[in-house]
């Protein structure tokens, strides 16, 4: 039988706004191989996080143009065309977030995410503004999965971690927060969170 849940924590990117690089980057290169060998070799993945890690864009900006001159306009286009990125929310998975709140019931965020589109994101997506706070990565110098942040978020928030449930798209992440102590659940759908909420009893 699953502990009572008094206190919910979402991620953000993949849970509640989408998030895809490709939808400005089919423009700016629109060939299709192109931009899968720069996504793999020039802007890639594990560059982007170190600025959710708080690097800030301009020194991330000029690590890549020493490395890849060539590709500077492409560099730079990364943050800004950032805002197209995120292009919608998941209407289903907000539903959820503010009925939750309606409902009394304890909602904050943990988010891997870098401090300055943090701020865009939230005057693109007001409902980021309703839960009672949010831990940004960028922000503290931690990212999930590491434990430390999942500590840093109880107790910034005073949350029991063994009555918080955690919502996130990457099973990494999951496992991160079961680390710290916490439920955790892997997101995919408003349909299966909604079933793996009343799992611990909280209908939506």
């Amino acid at each position: 039988m699953p502990r009572s849940i008094e206190h919910i924590v979402f991620d953000i990117g993949k849970v509640l706004i989408h998030y895809d690089p490709n939808i400005p980057f089919r423009r700016i290169i629109p060939d299709a191989e192109e931009r899968r060998w720069f996504f793999e070799n020039v802007c890639t993945h594990e560059w982007n996080l170190e600025q959710d890690r708080g690097r800030e864009w301009a020194v991330a900006e000029a690590e890549l143009i020493q490395k890849f001159p060539e590709r500077a306009e492409h560099i730079r286009a990364f943050r800004k065309h950032w805002p197209e990125m995120v292009s919608h929310a998941y209407d289903g998975s907000v539903a959820i977030l503010e009925k939750l709140i309606a409902d009394g019931r304890d909602v904050t965020m943990l988010t891997n995410f870098a401090a300055d589109t943090f701020v865009e994101a939230r005057h693109i997506f007001p409902f980021l503004n309703a839960p009672r706070g949010v831990t940004v990565s960028g922000e503290i110098f931690l990212i999930k999965p590491d434990v430390e942040i999942y500590h840093m978020h109880a107790n910034n928030f005073g949350l029991d971690p063994a009555h918080t449930l955690f919502i996130d798209d990457a099973p990494a992440n999951v496992e991160g927060a079961k680390a710290a102590g916490w439920q955790a659940v892997h997101f995919s759908g408003a349909e299966k969170l909604r079933a793996d909420l009343a799992g611990f009893g909280i209908s939506v």
